[in-house]
């Protein structure tokens, strides 16, 4: 059978300076050390390069060295062929790499003319980790890259796959319409899609955009707009798995509405999944909308003891290349473990969603890695795959686990723990989430804990008041958050009064922020026994001080009766009030339902795993789909 391309060489279609280290690199100086020369390309187009003389380009970086491992354990792939056409007198370099991080020299061909060159390379030895690359040296001004491909001879698991991409959008619509932009302008991506379906929850509409026209002139019947009540990121993306089943899709790729997207990694992602030894989730990696030559984590799990998200134990994250080039970054070169993959990029075979439905009616948070977590269940591993990513704001610019999301962080964490944790009572979980509420007790953030408290509240009540409030509760968690004093946000700090204290000394001289575990237990101690001390009367009208979010952490709050804290994203401010009249009420019925909810576990247990398949069948998502 003719050979299939799974993967291509490509240079950044923005043509900027700031993911030039993703695609390029010059080379390196000094040995192993992250030193390097400039690249030796002078110009690029999305599939080729002209270099000058004696310029030395390696393409051993994220976007164009390939993830041999990868292919080796998850697909049927045993052989793959580099393919690179190029013009001029130059020389190439192939390299491989293995699990530990060493790499070598494999062959160097003088290249002369229009040539094309095939290297046939074994992935035999590549289970625990390597991967294959190429570095091109220019030995004449007219020396240039045509062409570069992976290219396998194997046959697939799936034939000529098709796509449908499924966007979930609420109220970003310049966003969202240069995304379809950047995917409507890659060709070979057209040519595997079914359709692009947009899911529209806002008010201010993707189809208004002049770039949604752009990709619809060229994307045409390919490009679909769905107007939809807001039913959130679940209720969004369990339409874009609905809607593949309808048209008959082999998989769907699931993407925020939000971010930049290199296409040529749909493809990558598109092509893995069909090569796959079972039908595999196949996810991407997210790298930082704003330093982007960032990546925050190669490889993700849940992991069991406290059922919490966070990058794989022994994996690198906090990745940035344009410091450390994969060349030289041990780490990277070990096949990395994931069981779950954020749904900002995201594969999923049809296959799948027919036999475990579709996402969990969770509004927002945790539908993603449930949802892997269930797929796990039924055979299906997740695989995140290097050389497919998105650029998506960081997690560090936005703290939602204090806004009205903390109901979603704290009620889905446990209705999957209550599904999918394979300890009594949810072994380490309950503690972990016990200590994150004495937090915002110690912070003042009394609002969090009634949205815990609401959270509380629902589960006890059973899997039915998912579906059945998918629509109104976000207006809800909002009305009770907006009862709390922490949770009112002034957009002028000025409006506010100036920080006053009773003390002599102001507040930002007397506090102590140990470091020591002892010492963190000491202040904890300290501020639970001031729940007995009344707050001073001047604290009622001034701040003690003026708290930035960077430091607007439990330590620091729990020795204040009062402090004016900016927010997460530096738009506003709220004014904090030590209350131990209401911090006792609400702490006490926070900790009475958790005692609850730790009593009840297997009986809720039983009753939120039978409900399971149920809640998330296409039959029972129709009615909001269709409202």
């Amino acid at each position: 059978m003719a050979s299939k391309v799974v993967q291509r060489v490509v240079f950044s279609a923005e043509n900027d300076s700031d993911t030039q280290p993703l695609y390029f690199e010059g080379a390196l100086k000094g040995g192993r050390k992250p030193s390097l020369d400039k690249p030796g390309i002078v110009s690029y187009d999305r599939s080729s390069a002209k270099f000058k003389n004696a310029g030395y380009t390696s393409f051993g970086t994220y976007f164009n060295a390939f993830p041999a491992s990868y292919w080796r354990r998850h697909t049927v792939v045993r052989e793959v062929t580099l393919r690179v056409k190029t013009a001029g007198q130059g020389t190439l370099i192939l390299y491989r790499s293995n699990a530990k991080g060493d790499y070598y020299r494999l062959e160097s061909h003088e290249l002369s003319g229009s040539v094309t060159k095939d290297f046939k390379l074994p992935l035999n030895n590549f289970l625990d980790g390597g991967w294959y690359w190429f570095d091109l040296k220019a030995n004449s001004n007219d020396f240039e890259l045509l062409e570069g491909q992976w290219l396998v001879d194997e046959k697939p698991r799936l034939e000529d796959p098709k796509l449908t991409i499924a966007i979930t959008t609420f109220n970003r619509p310049t966003d969202c319409a240069l995304m379809l932009k950047q995917l409507s302008s890659y060709e070979p991506l057209r040519e595997v899609l079914r359709e692009i379906v947009v899911v529209d929850q806002g008010n201010k509409k993707v189809a208004e955009e002049d770039n949604y026209q752009v990709a619809k002139a060229l994307l045409k019947d390919q490009l679909r707009v769905i107007d939809q009540i807001n039913l959130g990121g679940s209720g969004g993306f369990s339409r874009g798995m609905y809607e593949s089943l309808q048209n008959n899709s082999d998989f769907v790729l699931l993407l925020d509405d939000d971010v930049r997207v290199e296409p040529e990694g749909m493809l990558r992602a598109l092509a893995f999944g069909s090569y796959t030894n079972v039908p595999t989730i196949v996810g991407g990696h997210m790298f930082s909308m704003y330093q982007r030559t960032f990546l925050h984590a190669f490889a993700e799990t849940v992991r069991a003891k406290e059922f919490l998200w966070g990058p794989t134990p022994g994996v690198p994250d906090a990745i940035d290349f344009n410091k450390v080039p994969l060349r030289v970054n041990r780490k990277l070169h070990a096949l990395a473990p994931a069981n779950y993959n954020g749904w900002w990029m995201c594969l999923i075979p049809t296959s799948v969603v027919e036999e475990i439905g579709l996402s969990l009616p969770f509004f927002i948070k945790w539908d993603d890695s449930e949802y892997c977590l269930r797929a796990g269940k039924h055979g299906v591993p997740t695989v995140t795959l290097p050389g497919a990513a998105v650029w998506h704001v960081p997690w560090t610019d936005k703290d939602d686990s204090v806004d009205w999301q903390a109901y979603f962080h704290y009620r889905n964490r446990l209705v999957a723990g209550l599904m999918h944790s394979k300890f009594s009572r949810g072994g380490g979980m309950i503690k972990h989430l016990s200590l994150v509420s004495l937090k915002h007790f110690l912070s003042q953030q009394y609002s969090v804990l009634a949205l815990q408290i609401k959270a509380l509240e629902d589960i006890l009540r059973g899997p039915e008041h998912m579906h059945d409030e998918i629509e109104t509760v976000v207006p809800e968690v909002r009305k009770i958050r907006g009862n709390y004093k922490d949770a009112q946000l002034v957009a002028d700090p000025t409006l506010l009064p100036a920080p006053r204290s009773s003390s002599k000394l102001p507040k930002w001289e007397t506090l102590k922020t140990p470091k020591s575990l002892p010492g963190r237990a000491l202040m904890a101690a300290k501020g639970i026994l001031r729940i007995a001390n009344q707050p001073t009367e001047l604290s009622r009208e001034y701040p003690e001080m003026y708290v930035s979010s960077g430091n607007s952490n439990w330590l620091v709050l729990s020795q204040l009766d009062s402090a004016v804290v900016t927010n997460s994203d530096g738009s506003g401010v709220s004014f904090y009030q030590r209350d131990p009249r209401l911090a006792r009420k609400l702490y006490g019925r926070l900790n009475r339902l958790v005692a609850e909810l730790v009593k009840r576990w297997p009986e809720l247990s039983r009753q939120y795993q039978e409900a399971l398949d149920g809640v998330t069948s296409p039959a029972a998502w129709e009615p909001h789909f269709h409202n």
